[in-house]
């Protein structure tokens, strides 16, 4: 059973950069679609970025296109996020979650309801 663990969160100012982490223990994280997803304070949770399996395809939200970065490293199996030229409104938990559904699958979803496991979150505040 693979356990997720998110890592990498705190406080930065506006401008900044950040780096969350997400280590996987159990097998077989390597196969698995993953994505990150947030939730502001008041808000729903929203989808960040996905990756599939192999890290070949990514996908993100319009909100965080071209300063988040997701990628994965099978070997150790971690998903990582790097944030940068970060706003106020990137003020959220962070999760990341696995796609089991989508093992070795050429594309990863943006939809919430179809990741089935999820990390505990960390916390990113983003300040003025």
């Amino acid at each position: 059973q693979v356990q997720l663990e998110e890592s990498g969160g705190g406080l930065v100012q506006a401008g900044g950069s950040l780096r969350l982490s997400c280590e996987a223990s159990g097998r077989p994280f390597s196969t698995y679609a993953m994505g990150w997803f947030r939730r502001a304070p008041g808000k729903e949770r929203e989808f960040v970025a996905a990756v599939t399996w192999s890290g070949e395809a990514t996908y993100y939200a319009d909100s965080v296109k071209g300063r988040f970065t997701i990628s994965r490293d099978n070997n150790k199996n971690t998903l990582t996020l790097q944030m940068k030229s970060l706003k106020l409104e990137d003020t959220a938990v962070y999760y990341c979650a696995a796609d089991r559904s989508r093992s070795f699958s050429w594309y990863a979803t943006r939809q919430l309801s179809d990741y089935d496991l999820w990390g505990q979150g960390t916390q990113v505040t983003v300040s003025s």
